[in-house]
């Protein structure tokens, strides 16, 4: 499987994918699929951190994953998702090289850390803690311990505060 940035011709099968991975029969058209296509219309997307996965028969897309700018306290970090795999490529490790990809892209670009809302079972193993480790709190108290932070190499201890997700996310 190739991981790299997302064209313009992606963007069909990216929200066809993001759409199908959350999609349930009381949701035909998932919140994940509507909050996608919102974020790609604010200042806060960030084009260079919305990876595609190509499936290695054929080069279809099967996996994406973006970052998003948010804040700490006015700080400039990132948020992480919504992270999307088609069901028929789910646990077979595409998530799993998506999320790598996206955190060594924004460790490359200077991002302090990665924030994101999920299973700590699942994204501990990528290096993710719960933010209250460090002095971070989440948009919503209730989240506890979901909602978590991957400190890279530029973090520093003195980016504590509370967490802000972009405008979008507010909406949905």
């Amino acid at each position: 499987m190739l991981i790299r940035r997302e064209t313009p011709d992606d963007v069909p099968a990216v929200q066809a994918l993001t759409a199908a991975a959350f999609a349930t029969e009381d949701r035909p058209v998932p919140v994940e699929a509507e909050l996608l296509t919102e974020l790609r219309k604010c200042d806060a997307w960030l084009p260079e951190l919305s990876l595609v996965a190509e499936a290695p028969d054929g080069g279809a897309v099967v996996g994406h994953v973006v970052c998003t700018r948010a804040h700490v306290d006015g700080v400039p970090v990132l948020g992480l998702g919504p992270l999307s795999v088609a069901p028929g490529h789910q646990r077979k490790g595409v998530g799993l090289a998506l999320v790598h990809a996206v955190l060594g892209a924004a460790d490359a670009l200077g991002e302090p850390l990665v924030a994101l809302l999920g299973s700590p079972d699942y994204y501990g193993r990528y290096g993710f803690r719960a933010s209250t480790d460090y002095r971070v709190t989440p948009p919503d108290p209730a989240w506890g311990p979901y909602f978590q932070i991957r400190p890279l190499s530029a973090y520093s201890p003195s980016v504590t505060g509370a967490f802000r997700y972009a405008e979008p996310f507010d909406r949905f």
